[in-house]
């Protein structure tokens, strides 16, 4: 494993001699996070082997014969693998962290994961072989009062490390405005230079999603066509932006939403928690508008079931309780307004004028 791999991540190595409580620490912490509504993955080392199925019991035929064996049954699924060369630890949390919200890991003591050190009893120092610990948890029952506040740090620090990206959304028909809606122009710029302009002042970089000729003015921009396998329309931009920046946070708007505005988007960052995956806001009707969102890393799992279960309309996300959808405020209300047609353009710039 690479030396820092998971600094920036929230995974928490927890390790200690046999005796030191390692198991049980870690179910008492799993509880509380849970009922946060956070997803917990846990990878544990059993340096004696696994014993999962009964000898005799199919799965367990299926697996000695060769195969890797996933199971599903009614409120869980269990995948067994044989062990292979590439299945080494970085790998087992980095796609962990793909669904989940924190990772910790029961023992790995050798690896160069960041980790805390569960001490035996009479025990006050750490090995000095342990690399990376960055607490001593005190045998007995007060390991939970430290370790759960360290993990809640460790959670909020890569929440608020994590790159922000912004993505514009273009591609779309256009059949009621006549014309790609990316292309028109207001008080002398595109809709595309528009849009980008307002997430460009509040991201790290800004990417044009979806297909389309791009306008002069917005030429300096980089562009991610459709990729394969990723649905339709705003789906498939936001499906693409995931696969070119996984880890990324996006902040993500259609090209035809001329009254995006900074502090709209200040609001959308500001709902950002560790739990919430994606924010989705809802305007005065109840409608839920995904096309000015904000999408976590985690979000990419959702969008890939959606794909898999047939749905083609991004809205479908907000099925997942991982998914919060926001009221907007009254003030910000002209930031989520489509303009789809020729006349919605007029109104929109005469109210603009006024």
């Amino acid at each position: 494993m690479r030396d820092g791999a998971f600094d920036s991540e929230p995974v928490l190595a927890i390790c200690g001699w046999s005796g030191s409580g390692k198991t049980t620490i870690l179910e008492r912490a799993i509880h509380p996070l849970v009922e946060r509504g956070l997803r917990v993955a846990v990878v544990k080392h059993d340096a004696h082997g696994i014993d999962i199925d009964r000898e005799g019991k199919d799965s367990a035929r299926l697996f000695a014969a060769g195969a890797d064996v996933h199971l599903r049954g009614p409120g869980e699924t269990f995948t067994r693998s044989i062990r292979r060369r590439e299945d080494g630890i970085e790998r087992a949390v980095a796609e962990m962290l793909a669904d989940h919200d924190v990772v910790l890991v029961e023992g790995h003591k050798n690896t160069p994961l960041p980790k805390v050190w569960c001490h035996l009893k009479g025990e006050n120092d750490v090995p000095e072989e342990v690399a990376a610990v960055i607490e001593a948890l005190p045998f007995g029952d007060r390991q939970l009062d430290v370790l759960l506040p360290i993990i809640d740090h460790r959670l909020t620090e890569a929440h608020n490390r994590r790159s922000r990206l912004g993505g514009v959304l273009i591609g779309g028909k256009s059949r009621r405005m006549g014309s790609p809606k990316h292309g028109l122009v207001i008080s002398g710029e595109s809709l595309l230079t528009r849009v980008a302009g307002v997430l460009k002042s509040r991201t790290e970089a800004v990417i044009i999603l979806g297909p389309g000729l791009i306008p002069d003015d917005a030429s300096s921009l980089d562009k991610l066509g459709d990729a394969p396998g990723t649905g339709q329309g705003p789906l498939a931009g936001i499906m693409t932006a995931h696969r070119w920046a996984p880890r990324a946070s996006w902040v993500v708007a259609a090209c035809d939403m001329p009254g995006i505005s900074a502090e709209a988007v200040d609001w959308l960052v500001e709902q950002r928690r560790p739990g919430r995956w994606a924010i989705i806001p809802r305007d005065d009707e109840g409608r839920l508008q995904p096309t000015l969102a904000l999408y976590e890393p985690q979000a990419g799992t959702l969008f890939r079931a959606l794909i898999g279960e047939g749905h083609r309309a991004v809205r479908h996300v907000a099925d997942w309780p991982e998914v919060y959808t926001p009221q907007i405020p009254g003030n910000l209300g002209q930031a989520w307004v489509n303009v789809n047609t020729p006349g919605d353009l007029e109104a929109f710039v005469r109210a603009k004028d006024r």
